[in-house]
């Protein structure tokens, strides 16, 4: 299960009560089987997974699948573009707050390390090399997708930064090449942590104090 309050069937149960019962139970299924697509892709990975196995994981009859998913290069496109929202959505809400431009980008750190370590199949699914063996179509249409979601967060970082920069918090450098180092860092951070929890936990306030000793002026 994906754990904490970013599962999928917490998000599904946000929009419960404007369904009809049978919409509701259609949605739980077809939150089932990404659910089991997700747990089967990280331990197998792509290749090694059939349609059968995650059938019998999310105990459906294999046929259930075909009602919801054509194939399972559609079960594994669902799974990313669900990551890359989920993803897009926590941290521009974070960067569209009002308030001191310091503390948005320290909470845009904190989020984005909240969400990864929270979503930790997600996130090895998302970063997975077993994506290549994808249609070409299908992967070029996913790399499309997940580099403008990835584009569309980093500009609004660096319309952080330039507001700080105008108001003279940060030291007067590329907007957009700060936003990109910071979140180069953060993402360094992680994976480290990912790879090897024991020996390199991931540390928001190391992160920061990296950072921002370059940067900050105030």
């Amino acid at each position: 299960m994906i754990p904490d309050s970013y599962s999928l069937h917490k998000r599904l149960a946000m929009k419960k009560n404007k369904l009809s019962r049978k919409e509701r139970e259609q949605l739980q299924r077809r939150a089932l089987i990404l659910q089991a697509a997700l747990e089967l892709f990280s331990e197998k990975g792509y290749h090694n997974v059939t349609m059968q196995e995650i059938a019998i994981r999310a105990e459906f009859a294999v046929g259930t699948l075909y009602k919801f998913f054509k194939n399972k290069e559609e079960l594994y496109k669902e799974i990313l573009m669900q990551t890359a929202n989920l993803f897009r959505s926590a941290l521009s809400n974070v960067l569209e707050e009002k308030g001191d431009e310091y503390a948005q980008v320290k909470k845009y750190l904190k989020t984005k390390c909240k969400l990864f370590m929270e979503n930790i199949l997600l996130v090895r699914l998302y970063f997975a090399e077993a994506g290549a063996g994808v249609s070409i179509s299908v992967k070029r249409e996913l790399e499309t997708e997940l580099r403008s979601f990835y584009e569309q967060v980093i500009q609004k970082l660096a319309c952080v930064f330039e507001k700080g920069i105008q108001k003279k918090f940060f030291r007067p450098l590329d907007p957009y090449y700060l936003a990109l180092a910071f979140d180069g860092m953060s993402n360094a951070f992680l994976f480290s942590g990912l790879e090897d929890p024991d020996r390199h936990p991931v540390d928001t306030n190391l992160i920061e104090e990296i950072f921002f000793e370059q940067i900050y002026l105030t």
